[in-house]
This record gives C-alpha cells, sequence and structure tokens, in this order.
C-alpha cells in the first residue's frame, strides 16, 4: 500500500512542542508508521523552499492536512492573510481531508483573524479541542484510524480503540466518570464541566465509536470491566522466598476499572513492603517513606496496564519477593524503542494510546515519555538499586528491594519485640503485648538490646525519659519483619 500523505500545518513557534510530538509520534507507531507519511514543513531541504509556495504545494500533494489552531494568527502576507489560512483554504479547494485540532477553550484570549479562522473551520469537519500533546496525539490517532476503516484500508482498529458489540452505556459506572472529570479537571485543567452527561464526555475522549463505547471507554470506565475483557484483571501474590512457591502466603486477584486495579495493586505492594514514618519536626504531618518509592511501584504498576497488549488471554502480575518486585504484563515494546533506549531520553509511544491520556489526565501518568527515567532516579535518591527492563513472553520491570547486608545479630528477645511491635507504642502496651512483668528484663533484654540494633527506635530521641515517649519499627526493622527474617517470620 502507497503510504497517505499527511500534512501537519502551520510553522508558527507556537506548536513547535506538538508538530514534533505529532510527527515522532506517527513514525513511532506500527499501524501509523505502516499506512502514513507524516511531513512538517521543517521538513522539506531549506533548497527547495520557496516561503511563498512550498507549503501550499505540501497541501496539495497531500492526502489528509492536519490544522492546528491557537491563540495566534501569525505572520500576514500583503492581503493580511497568514500561511495557516492560507493552507487551510487550499485544502478546502482541493477537497483534502481535513483535521481541525483547537488549542484551548477560552477563545476570547485568541486573535481576532484566528477566532474568524476557527469559525471558519467549525463546518463539515473533525474539529476537536485540546490542552497537551497527550490530548492532541490520543484524537489524531483516534482519527486516523477512523479514516483508514473509513476507506476500507484496515478492517478493524487497535484494541483499545474497538467497538465492543456487547457493551451500552449502561455499563458505564457514573460515578468513576464524575470522578474522573473532577480529578482531570484539578490536576490538568480538563476542559469538560462537571455535569456534562457520560456520552459527552466519552466522545471528548474518543471513547465512542460510533456511538458505540470502544474497549478504552469500558476499560477505564466500566462497572464491570472484565465481563467484557477477562484477562484485564491484576493477580497479585507475596512470597517469602526469592522465586514462585506454594502455598502462596498472600495472593489477591484485583478486578474494576484500570484506575481502581492500579489503586489496589499499589496498595497490595504497600501494604507488605517496609515503612518508616518521620517526626512532625518539620511540618505537620510525618513524613512517609517506603523502602521501594511508591512513586516507582505506581509508575511500573500503571505502565503495565496501559502498555499491555488486551488481545491476550494473560493477566497482569504485580509478584513481591524477598529480594525484589517483579510487575510482568503481556505486551512488548513498540518498533521506535528499546530497552537501552528506555534508560534515556525517549519518545512516548503509548501502547494503548486512548487508554494512556486519560491515565495522563487523571494524573496517574505524569510526563508522556519519562516514566522510565523517573523510576530510575527515584531508586537512586532511595539508594536502592536502578530498576531492570526485560522482554521474557512479556514485558518485565524488576525492582530491588535495599539488601540488609549489615543487619545485625537478632537475639530471641529482639525477635519477639520486632513481631509486636505495630505503630508507635509505650512501654506499657508493648510490655502487655509480650505478656511480660520484669521491668529491668523488658528494659535491658528488649528494650535497649533493640534499640542497639537499629531495628527500633524512639519517637522522642531528644527527650529519652519522657514520660510521653513511644517506640516504633525503623525501617530496617519493618524490612525484616516483611521478609521474614524474624523467626517467626511476621509480615
Amino acid at each position: 500500500m502507497t503510504a497517505i500523505r499527511i500534512f501537519v500545518s502551520s510553522v508558527q513557534k507556537e506548536f513547535t512542542e506538538e508538530r514534533l510530538a505529532l510527527r515522532d509520534y506517527l513514525r513511532g507507531d506500527a499501524l501509523m508508521r505502516k499506512s502514513f507519511e507524516v511531513l512538517l514543513f521543517e521538513d522539506v531541504p531549506a533548497s527547495e523552499r520557496s516561503p511563498d509556495n512550498v507549503y501550499l504545494d505540501e497541501v496539495r500533494r497531500c492526502d489528509v492536512y492536519v490544522a492546528l489552531l491557537g491563540n495566534e494568527y501569525g505572520f500576514e502576507d500583503a492581503e493580511g492573510i497568514s500561511p495557516t489560512e492560507r493552507e487551510f483554504d487550499a485544502a478546502t479547494a482541493e477537497r483534502k481531508y481535513r483535521l481541525v485540532y483547537v488549542k484551548g477553550i477560552i477563545d476570547a484570549a485568541r486573535q481576532p483573524k484566528m477566532r474568524s479562522l476557527i469559525m471558519k473551520a467549525q463546518a463539515g469537519l473533525i474539529r476537536k479541542r485540546f490542552n497537551t500533546p497527550v490530548e492532541l496525539l490520543a484524537g489524531v490517532y483516534a482519527a486516523l484510524v477512523e479514516y483508514l476503516e473509513h476507506k476500507d484500508l484496515i478492517r478493524s482498529g487497535p484494541v483499545d480503540a474497538a467497538p465492543n458489540a456487547k457493551a451500552t452505556l449502561d455499563d458505564v459506572d457514573a460515578e468513576r466518570m464524575a470522578w474522573f472529570v473532577r480529578t482531570a479537571s484539578n490536576a490538568r485543567g480538563f476542559p469538560l464541566a462537571t455535569d456534562a452527561a457520560p456520552a459527552e464526555r466519552l466522545e471528548h475522549l474518543n471513547l465512542l465509536d460510533d456511538q458505540r463505547l470502544t474497549n478504552a471507554a469500558l476499560l477505564l470506565f466500566g462497572s464491570a470491566p472484565q465481563r467484557f475483557l477477562i484477562s484485564s484483571e491484576i493477580k497479585s501474590a507475596h512470597f517469602h522466598s526469592t522465586e514462585v512457591a506454594k502455598p502462596i502466603p498472600s495472593y489477591q486477584v484485583y478486578k474494576g476499572s484500570l484506575f481502581k486495579l492500579v489503586d489496589d495493586a499499589v496498595d497490595f505492594v504497600l501494604s507488605k513492603i517496609a515503612l518508616s514514618v518521620g517526626t512532625r519536626a518539620e511540618s505537620v504531618q510525618a513524613p512517609v517513606r517506603y523502602e521501594i518509592p511508591k512513586e516507582v511501584v505506581t509508575e511500573a504498576i500503571v505502565n503495565a496496564v496501559a502498555d499491555r497488549d488486551y488481545t491476550s488471554t494473560g493477566s497482569v502480575h504485580v509478584m513481591l519477593f524477598t529480594d525484589r518486585l517483579e510487575v510482568w504484563n503481556p505486551g512488548t515494546l513498540p518498533p521506535s524503542l528499546t530497552l537501552e533506549k528506555l534508560r534515556v531520553a525517549h519518545g512516548s509511544v503509548p501502547g494503548n494510546p486512548l487508554i494512556a491520556e486519560p491515565m495522563y489526565l487523571a494524573g496517574y501518568i505524569e510526563r508522556m515519555g519519562t516514566g522510565t527515567r523517573d523510576m530510575i532516579r527515584r531508586c537512586v535518591e532511595a539508594g536502592i538499586a536502578e530498576p531492570e527492563f526485560a522482554l521474557t513472553d512479556g514485558f518485565v520491570t524488576t525492582i530491588r528491594r535495599p539488601v540488609l547486608a549489615t543487619t545485625p545479630e537478632v537475639t530471641p528477645e529482639v525477635t519477639r519485640l520486632v513481631a509486636v511491635l505495630e505503630g508507635e507504642m509505650g512501654r506499657g502496651d508493648i510490655m502487655a503485648a509480650l505478656g511480660l512483668r520484669d521491668e529491668k528484663n523488658f528494659r535491658v533484654r528488649y528494650l535497649q538490646a533493640g534499640l542497639a540494633t537499629g531495628l527500633i527506635e524512639m519517637t522522642r530521641p531528644d527527650r529519652p525519659q519522657s514520660a510521653l515517649q513511644k517506640y516504633r519499627l525503623t525501617l530496617l526493622g519493618r524490612a525484616i519483619r516483611a521478609r521474614g527474617k524474624t523467626k517467626d517470620r511476621q509480615t
């Protein structure tokens, strides 16, 4: 099949980031790269450029014309018309397939001639508004898939964009949709009102196909997504060893929307790993530190959910071992990415773009294309090994837990102390939990020994004799108990 030519409008500096991101994304996606040849004005060799005509020639040669309209009208020629409007008029006269994307929702801030151009572009076109490059990518991707289907060049789109024949709007969770609108509005300035109808919200997110729910709509906002896509669940397991072994001490299968799946799986991991709670010396709220940063755990699980292959019958697996966390998904890397590129600056090529956009808008994905590098940075800052990425029968992210090479010898008494200490406890409460009456024996063999090993700490170290003094596990103490290092292997 001869590649379909796409020309992206505007030489305005206002859209430099968006145009480059769009070009790189379309060239990186397997379906888009195979079907389309995308061209920007800057891609035309300088020797061939004629400022007055080159962009109009490219409009006439293209099959699909993409117009990006913002606040600035841009340079005006002798007749007071900008190159962008000249392009649009030429595309209209040549009956090109036109896609128009307007940045922002406040029209009053636009230059008058740009407002007029937007009004001109309203009739009979695919016209969407966007705020971020991520929203633009998802909108263009969905429109181009629709174009290919309209031309009968593909029979079906990607799984997340495919309509689900069995689902209706009644299968959408209205509360989850309302939560999303509130969250996305606060996090990313999502433009829809909180009282917008569910169909309007889904349409804005490109999650409807001819008024039918797409798989992405069900996965993100369905009341019971696993009725339609059975393997979209997450299986989480905790092992007291470095290998998979039965019986599994803790095993959970999570179902629900993708947002709920991520929340549940992250909570599962955080409840099993060591936690250190600081003091309120610098803040009203005591700082909390996990042995693996929460952001790293979340990023690994979000990536697995957002980029997995939903045609597979496999589920995402979250497995916590004594030495590592492994997150596996039935998916692979896009052709434009390698394992090496994940560790350096790289473009964003989401495996399921219609899923990735709402997760970005809700704050589950911070910045597109930077997630793996952020994971590496946070692990280094936390003093643990950098994450490992591998392709096996799927994609695996491995995060090493802190090595306890300096763990001191733990006496049976300290082992018992670590086992019963929950949160912050006073001496009397600890003695009662241990079933002890001899205060001297408790102080010397339990309390002082525990403090000496670094497994417990005071809540008021500057006032050791305080009547309000309490004790709690340190990060090391939590890690030892969570990993079954004590004799009774408490978690």
